[in-house]
């Protein structure tokens, strides 16, 4: 497949001395098409690589490419395949209305009126929201306002999606609501999501592949059904193993040959084995 974004022998030190780093050995690379989550823990580095990568950030060193361009560089370019959701999507949104804010980027590249008024409402129906298009955005709630980013974010039709933690706050409806979203756009329209998380009992059903991050650099990566089975590495990166996880390895711990699974669907399947045995 062909890489959407490639980041090599990365190196960003900030004024303190911090560095987040990715050798030539373990480079971040995501696919077209593909649903990528960076794991790690707060401080490790999520944050800082996807600043470099949509181009918030220039790295100290390194090879970035997104979408064959260089963020730092080509950013006027490149900025109409992004969409961005920010962590905090209070420092995000700023139209004085929903309508307002989704439609920002589109008023910005001076798209004509009646095709804002479209795309707007055909992204607000997307995600189930044209009856707060024309609320303050300060009164709405948690979920309601990670699905007005999330809009403005696919207003204009992005070619990737860059998420950073975006279901941390969420409770469990809006979670639901906006996993489905995710998934939707990434099967109907082929866009790439990739997402900072340190919900291993989440990403496990949802990504193609995973990157574990510990001090700035990268631990792990590979399929998530690999990777979150190694209970040292994610000790090592100061994460939760999946609760699915540390209940199988009991169930070994306990004399049961059976394998480790990161979903329910393969639980069931693994239970069944024992069941027949």
């Amino acid at each position: 497949m062909d890489p959407i974004i490639i980041v090599r022998d990365l190196k960003h030190v900030y004024s303190d001395g911090t560095t987040v780093q990715i050798s030539n050995q373990k480079s971040l690379i995501a696919h077209r098409g593909e649903k990528l989550a960076i794991l790690g823990a707060n401080g490790t580095g999520k944050t800082t690589i996807l600043s470099v990568i949509i181009g918030l950030t220039k790295p100290t060193q390194g090879q970035v490419e997104v979408a064959g361009l260089i963020p730092g560089k080509q950013f006027n370019r490149l900025r109409h395949k992004l969409g961005v959701v920010l962590q905090n999507v209070d420092e995000q949104i700023i139209g004085p209305r929903v309508y307002d804010d989704i439609a920002f980027t589109l008023r910005q590249a001076k798209v004509a009126r009646d095709q804002i008024e479209r795309e707007v409402n055909r992204v607000a129906s997307l995600l189930g929201i044209e009856h707060i298009l024309h609320k303050i955005p300060h009164y709405l709630s948690g979920g309601e306002k990670q699905k007005v980013a999330l809009a403005g974010a696919l207003v204009h039709k992005p070619e990737l999606l860059i998420l950073d933690e975006p279901l941390d706050s969420l409770d469990s409806k809006s979670h639901e609501e906006v996993e489905k979203i995710l998934n939707w756009i990434n099967d109907e329209y082929g866009v790439t999501v990739l997402l900072t998380t340190h919900d291993l009992n989440w990403v496990a059903g949802w990504a193609d592949n995973v990157y574990v991050l510990s001090k700035g650099e990268i631990l792990a990566r590979g399929k998530p059904d690999e990777i979150l089975i190694d209970l040292d590495k994610l000790h090592q990166a100061g994460l939760h193993p999946p609760m699915l996880v540390m209940l199988f390895h009991r169930l070994r711990q306990r004399g049961y040959q059976v394998d480790i699974p990161v979903t329910l669907d393969q639980a069931e399947y693994y239970l069944k084995g024992i069941n027949n045995t």
